[in-house]
């Protein structure tokens, strides 16, 4: 329709409506003959341009709450998507954190088990710097005597130094070639030889390992009579005469 018929009909509304508040006001014994100059007059009205403005604004408000419900939508999305980011960064840093002190915790314990080896091989070199520096004996009656102590106490025999001075100085005067050619081994063609005067089958016998076998070394001879006398004496210093 065009826009001059929209006019007058919107004016025709009001004429209308005018004319109605006109007649209600005139009282009842007044003449009323306004009313039919009203009615006379000719109103162009119709319904359907109202409605196509009613249905515009309906259209127009509805794709603006579409317009609003996207952008919320939108927002939601958004924040949706930062929060995910966010769980997601903190879950990779936890797991970072996680790692690094599993890589500490492993750097720790493998400078713990280095220290522990390198304490063991510090402690083996001086083992073995203890078993090379062996403790040098004077090379006469004391000094072997006291070696061949020191060898039978590492070996469980036992004896003193007095036990073994007094049977030295008795049965060779702490000579150590001494040998008996006159006595019944002399006879039997076993001489006693040594400090200790032991005959070459008692020396085999009780020999005792890490010493000489040559029975004039003084040491291996000691050691060897000592460990004769503690299995048919108890000790050495038991003994105070011919063995």
């Amino acid at each position: 329709m065009p826009k001059n018929t929209h006019k007058i009909a919107i004016a025709g509304a009001a004429t209308l409506g005018a004319a109605a508040l006109a007649f209600s006001v005139v009282p009842a014994d007044a003449q009323t003959t306004t009313t039919d100059a009203v009615s006379s007059a000719r109103v162009a009205y119709s319904s359907e341009p109202v409605q196509a403005v009613k249905a515009s604004v309906t259209d127009q408000l509805a794709a603006t709450s579409v317009k609003v419900d996207a952008i919320e939508a939108k927002k939601k999305a958004a924040a949706a998507a930062a929060a995910k980011k966010k769980a997601a960064a903190e879950a990779a840093a936890k797991a970072a954190a996680k790692k690094k002190a599993a890589a500490t915790a492993a750097a720790k314990k493998a400078a713990a088990a280095r220290k522990a080896k390198e304490s063991a091989s510090r402690s083996a070199k001086r083992a073995v710097v203890k078993q090379v520096a062996v403790k040098s004996y004077a090379d006469n009656l004391d000094g072997w005597i006291k070696h061949s102590l020191a060898i039978m106490k590492s070996k469980g025999i036992p004896g003193s130094y007095s036990g073994l001075h007094r049977n030295i100085i008795r049965e060779s005067s702490g000579n150590p070639q001494a040998i008996n050619n006159w006595d019944i081994n002399a006879i039997n063609g076993i001489p006693s030889k040594g400090l200790l005067q032991v005959i070459p089958p008692t020396f085999t016998a009780y020999h005792v390992a890490g010493t000489s076998w040559n029975i004039y070394d003084p040491v291996a001879n000691i050691t060897a009579a000592a460990n004769y006398a503690a299995d048919k004496y108890g000790t050495i210093d038991n003994v105070d005469s011919a063995y």
